[in-house]
């Protein structure tokens, strides 16, 4: 006990134990288990689709999704997933290893810049922070975009905020590492990899009024590092597909962010809810940061505070919002409460305790209602099981840490909120959503026409389902508005793919073996529509699996 207490407070200490501390313990929580859940339909299944369909095809130009073009993204996310299903397999956790990946190389990076920019125990901090706030983790457990958003982001604006230091004495490295990484930001996401940094930066100039620094940034030899790593792709796909950059330049980004033309509005205020949420149990830390940031400012917190604060308000004020949009936020956030934490102990640890004592306490809260729920729920076993769970970790984490707060423990009831938090994000979705994930998968429906339909044209009536392409192994046709595929769709040059509900009826009443996933709601409509009697193979969930043979 003494020797963890003294390890997680000591100013001073050796980079590479705390780095493989790090590395052993949010290894645990980051990499364990990643395959025990089929993907959460659709963003998991997409990002899984693709690379293996680039995999299959060797074409790692033009992303195809459902064999049509698709250029919703950019190719990185997809390319170090093709390298992970390459070598581990086509499975979830060779889809999901990626993002795990990347959300624990951020846990180091912000301990390297923590350590570097305020002082060891600082970097410490902040990546116990980061590594344990629950959306950070639960979210780098997916197979999503925004987690390889997030890691580039992260070192292209960490990399100018260590240049930019007047002791640095690798000013060249630092400022050609933030010119790479914002090539590969660019790669992972688009042109917010430029828009960005590049915001946040002038605000900083214009802030602190270091316009010196512009002669020091290498912006020759920079520039060229940008455009060596990030325009070959572009100028590629582009003399591929004519009809690219329109699409991606001003569809995917003006038209996203100004309009609601991917029917994805929320309210300014959206992201609100879902950071303080996300960032638990550190949410009650963020008061004491934000007083802390005001009394220091200091050129570092500056940085920092404009980098969670421009991110944070460019998605605001963005038509399209989704959850994992404010990700990126959070390293920032994580190093400035890491160094808040450090601070007040040295001035004597009131704050720290109030701040500990709140977080200990709504996580009591937390646990004691999701038992409750346990023996009031009348929903199935395997949910009830979930909750006692989850409600378990949080109970006796939070009284654990409680405990070593009233101890004068400080550095272990840290030490406890960090082991809570995590082992809750971990477990909470095969404890609280496994049920609801596994009706909505395609996968087990996938693995029957897989094995007993392996050459019995497959069909998704009514709406693209995202998984079955990628369990199934194959090209799936599409009965129904393509949605999402429209782009792609128009483009098709074999018929017969994309093709709307009559015709299908139709095609079903035909010679023509099908198999046919349909919902539960429309199986009525549809067999009332048909001729040929519908044969039931399976239902999973909400959708049902039949054949015309």
């Amino acid at each position: 006990m003494h020797s963890i207490s003294e390890f997680l407070t000591r100013k001073q200490g050796n980079a590479w134990v705390d780095i493989s501390t790090l590395l052993v313990v949010f290894g645990f929580f980051f990499l364990l288990f990643l395959g025990d859940l089929p993907f959460k339909e659709p963003d998991e299944s997409r990002y899984a689709e693709i690379p293996r369909e680039m995999v299959e095809s060797g074409d790692f130009v033009t992303p195809r999704l459902n064999y049509v073009k698709y250029f919703e993204k950019p190719p990185l996310h997809y390319w170090v997933n093709a390298l992970s299903l390459s070598v581990l397999g086509r499975n979830e956790t060779a889809a999901r290893l990626p993002s795990a990946l990347f959300g624990l190389g951020g846990v180091l990076l912000v301990y390297h810049l923590g350590r570097k920019l305020f002082g060891r125990r600082e970097g410490l901090y902040s990546a116990l922070v980061l590594g344990s706030s629950v959306g950070f983790l639960f979210q780098s457990r997916m197979n999503i975009i925004d987690n390889t958003l997030t890691f580039c982001m992260t070192a292209t604006l960490g990399c100018f905020l260590l240049a930019s230091r007047r002791e640095e004495t690798r000013k060249g490295l630092y400022y050609h590492l933030f010119y790479l990484f914002a090539a590969l930001t660019v790669l992972a996401k688009g042109l917010i990899g430029m828009v960005l940094p590049g915001g946040i930066v002038f605000l900083y100039l214009l802030c602190t009024k270091r316009w010196g620094l512009l002669r020091e940034m290498r912006l020759p030899t920079g520039i060229c590092l940008f455009l060596a790593v990030c325009s070959p792709w572009f100028v590629l796909v582009s003399l591929r597909n004519p009809e690219f950059p329109r699409f991606f330049f001003i569809h995917e980004h003006f038209e996203r962010f100004l309009t609601t033309v991917h029917h994805r509005y929320e309210p300014p205020w959206f992201f609100i809810p879902v950071l303080l949420g996300g960032m638990v149990p550190w949410t009650f830390f963020l008061p004491g940061t934000v007083r802390e940031t005001w009394k220091k400012r200091d050129a570092q917190r500056l940085f920092l505070a404009l980098w969670a604060g421009v991110i944070f308000a460019f998605f605001s004020l963005s038509s399209s919002k989704l959850i994992p949009y404010v990700l990126p936020v959070f390293p920032a956030l994580a190093l400035l409460i890491g160094t808040s934490i450090s601070e007040t102990l040295d001035e004597g640890g009131r704050l720290y305790g109030i701040q500990t004592l709140s977080a200990g306490l709504f996580l009591l809260v937390a646990g004691s209602g999701l038992i409750l729920y346990t023996q009031v729920a009348a929903h199935g076993k395997i949910a009830t099981e979930g909750a006692l769970l989850l409600g378990g970790i949080f109970t006796v984490g939070s009284l654990l840490s409680l405990f070593a707060l009233k101890g004068k423990h400080r550095g272990i009831a840290l030490a406890l909120l960090c082991l809570t938090a995590g082992l809750g994000a971990m477990n909470a979705p095969s404890a609280v959503f496994a049920r609801s994930i596994e009706k909505r998968s395609t996968r087990e429906l996938a693995r029957i026409v897989r094995e007993r339909y392996p050459d019995t044209r497959l069909v998704s009536y009514g709406t693209y389902r995202q998984g079955l392409p990628f369990y199934a192994g194959r090209r799936v046709i599409l009965a129904g508005h393509p949605g999402e595929l429209e782009f792609g769709s128009l483009r098709e040059t074999q018929p017969g793919w994309f093709i709307d509900r009559n015709a299908f009826h139709q095609s079903w009443d035909s010679r023509t073996a099908y198999v046919a996933l349909v919902s539960r709601e429309d199986l009525p409509g549809f067999s009332s529509k048909v001729r040929t009697p519908v044969k039931i193979i399976a239902i999973w969930g909400g959708t049902v699996l039949i054949s015309n043979r």
